[in-house]
């Protein structure tokens, strides 16, 4: 507040664990500034991380960061656009989960602060606030190999040296179980004790024993869902459970199954697929609909009154609408979906999503460019351990039909919960071990968490 109060630039990271209250202190510096009459913004690298601040929105929709980017890209804004003034006359900019973005986005919005303010100092002069946790996942490379991921870190840019670290300790989420706490702490460091190289055990009371997959998952699902055939499930209910797995392909799987239980009755949703470069129809309509793709909604959406459902697109970030927002279907019509916002500073508020076309972004590496006219959304009974990132669900199940692939995946599973009572885990056990348990790999790259 000094530093605000007096204009001086500087850069700051609060680092701490999940549960630790950043977010906390992130609101309570957002609104002593905006209570003296000055402009704070709050930005974060997801939509769920921005919808826990208030005015919250993306990094990308804020500065208009570029999907695709190199190492001396700028952001999409004009000089003299409104943003740019806004941005300009703005005297603190938080921005969360700083640590899963790309270095390449932060070092191009420093370029454009600096460009706007005509002040070459880092980020123009603003007081800069960035947070996060390298314990948890970080940018996502695809088909990147480790050294391309951790290059891709906020720890590789020469703007790290120049930001004063701030660590937060004290878990205030899981303080009512240490064990809990220091056991995610070990996950998160790398320090809990493994075998054969990097497989953990997970405390017998966490787990769900595996028998056959059918079996089992119908196990998890009533051990997070209960009760989900006979009764009709409370918004707070629904929105505070959730199970995370680590594909897509397996998110689907569950989300299929789960709507299956879920009690009314169904309505069915086709997109219209099409591709923009395919003039002599190499690519049957079929096959284009058979396509299921990370970033776009399944061609087939089946949806129910009462579902749990998520957000793909930022279509409205300052009403709440952001990638990753959840949502609870209330009605449905042809060519619009009635929806109540279940999570964030705009929870309760009825919207109407409509359906709209999306295209994939180049790096999907399709040889054709499909465009898909479908609602923006797909259910979240389920949802990939990256997306949860940010979420706290008090009733998380975890689902590992095969061992994480990426640094801090598993740590970010574990610690969306409150408490190892309200934690499952369903493991596949791809190798046999002499010891007793149930063991998980653990990937964690100790580069990165270098102090």
């Amino acid at each position: 507040m000094h530093y605000v109060t007096h204009g001086v630039p500087a850069v700051f990271f609060i680092d701490g664990p999940g549960g630790t209250g950043k977010t906390f202190l992130y609101n309570a510096l957002l609104a002593e500034v905006r209570s003296r009459g000055l402009i704070a913004l709050a930005t974060a690298s997801s939509g769920v991380a921005a919808n826990n601040m208030p005015g919250g929105r993306t990094a990308h929709s804020r500065f208009k960061i570029p999907i695709n980017l190199c190492n001396n890209s700028m952001c999409n804004l004009k000089k003299q656009s409104g943003v740019a003034r806004l941005i300009n006359s703005s005297k603190l900019i938080i921005w969360d989960e700083a640590s899963m973005t790309k270095r390449q986005s932060i070092e191009a919005v420093d370029r454009t602060l600096q460009d706007i303010t005509g002040i070459p100092l880092p980020f123009g002069g603003k007081t800069m606030v960035m947070g996060g946790d390298f314990r948890q996942v970080l940018p996502v490379v695809k088909r990147g190999t480790r050294a391309q991921i951790v290059d891709a870190s906020l720890r590789m840019s020469p703007l790290w040296v120049l930001t004063r670290k701030m660590r937060l300790t004290t878990n205030m989420r899981a303080i009512s179980d240490p064990w809990f706490s220091d056991f995610l702490l070990r996950v998160g460091d790398g320090t809990q004790p493994s075998t054969d190289g990097t497989y953990i055990c997970i405390p017998a009371d966490m787990t769900i024993p595996f028998t056959t997959k059918e079996e089992s998952v119908k196990e998890l699902i009533n051990a997070i869902f209960p009760s989900l055939r006979t009764n009709v499930q409370p918004t707070e209910c629904i929105t505070s459970r959730a199970i995370l797995t680590t594909r897509n392909e397996t998110v689907d799987e569950i989300n299929d199954h789960m709507i299956d239980l879920f009690q009314g009755d169904a309505k069915v949703y086709y997109s219209f697929d099409t591709t923009d470069d395919d003039k002599q129809n190499l690519y049957p309509t079929e096959f284009l609909n058979s396509l299921t793709i990370s970033g776009l909604p399944p061609h087939k959406l089946r949806l129910k009154i009462g579902c749990p459902i998520i957000l793909l697109r930022n279509i409205d970030p300052s009403n709440g609408l952001c990638n990753g927002t959840r949502l609870i279907c209330k009605a449905f019509a042809p060519n619009v979906i009635d929806a109540e916002i279940a999570i964030g500073d705009h929870k309760g508020k009825r919207v109407f999503l409509p359906r709209i076309p999306m295209c994939l972004s180049e790096d999907d590496m399709l040889p054709f460019k499909l465009k898909r006219k479908q609602f923006p959304i797909r259910l979240s009974f389920s949802m990939t351990i990256n997306k949860s990132q940010g979420q706290t669900i008090p009733y998380v199940g975890i689902y590992l039909p095969e061992s994480v692939f990426s640094h801090g995946q598993l740590y970010v599973a574990l610690s969306r919960g409150k408490s190892r009572e309200n934690t499952k885990v369903l493991v596949h056990l791809d190798k046999k071990f002499t010891q007793p348990g149930v063991y998980t790999s653990n990937v964690v790259y100790r580069e990165v968490l270098q102090p």
